[in-house]
């Protein structure tokens, strides 16, 4: 065997020896039992107006708003 046949099987070897053990540590980690996750909503009602309610609607990437009136009561 050669210098270079032995680097190179020495290089392999350090790869899949590496990946299976990142691999190993991915499997093992715990994964949350008790997180519960709130749903975030766009919409919020800000006031009234005539019985319905007046909806703000923001799209959390931009600061915009837009409202709408609910009078589905």
């Amino acid at each position: 065997m050669t210098d270079f046949e032995y680097y190179k099987t020495l290089t392999i070897g350090v790869i899949i020896g590496a990946s299976l053990t990142i691999l190993g540590f991915y499997m093992v980690k715990p994964s949350p039992q008790n997180h519960t996750v709130t749903p975030k909503s766009n919409f919020a009602v800000v006031d009234t107006y005539k019985g319905c309610d007046i909806l703000q609607w923001s799209d959390h990437q931009m600061a915009t708003y837009k409202y709408f009136l609910d009078c589905s009561k």
